[in-house]
């Protein structure tokens, strides 16, 4: 069967592996996935991740979790933008998470980058989610 939202499918992979204190979890490729891993290990929440293409299936991501004292680095992961209700800001209009501690990924018709990113860049889009 089909995933209706597989990028929320991703985030939840990670929150349940860092409740279970897991280095690593697999989850399944695409490049909308690839980007906001790449956003994730650039604003220092993940390790890393790396394809990982096994013959007959499809191939998959290995994220590697990051961890500060034993206690996850993310705290809190959540999907914004859902198959039924899409959520777009303007750069104006976007709002800082947890007062500037946390992020917002966007997509953007410059790529998936984060809220501080966009800000830069001076380009709203799509609220994709919001990790703290």
């Amino acid at each position: 069967m089909a995933m209706s939202d597989p990028l929320g499918d991703m985030l939840s992979r990670i929150r349940n592996a860092q409740t279970q204190r897991r280095t690593a979890v697999d989850v399944p490729a695409s490049k909308l996935r690839k980007s906001v891993l790449d956003v994730l290990e650039r604003e220092g929440y993940i390790r890393g991740y790396a394809v990982v293409d096994r013959k007959l299936a499809t191939p998959e991501l290995s994220v590697e979790l990051k961890y500060h004292e034993g206690e996850p680095v993310i705290k809190e992961i959540a999907r914004v933008s859902k198959p039924g209700r899409r959520v777009y800001a303007k750069i104006r209009d976007l709002p800082k998470f947890y007062g500037g501690l946390g992020i917002s990924i966007l997509s953007t018709p410059r790529g998936v980058m984060s809220d501080s990113e966009a800000r830069a860049n001076n380009v709203g889009g799509e609220v994709l989610c919001t990790v703290f």
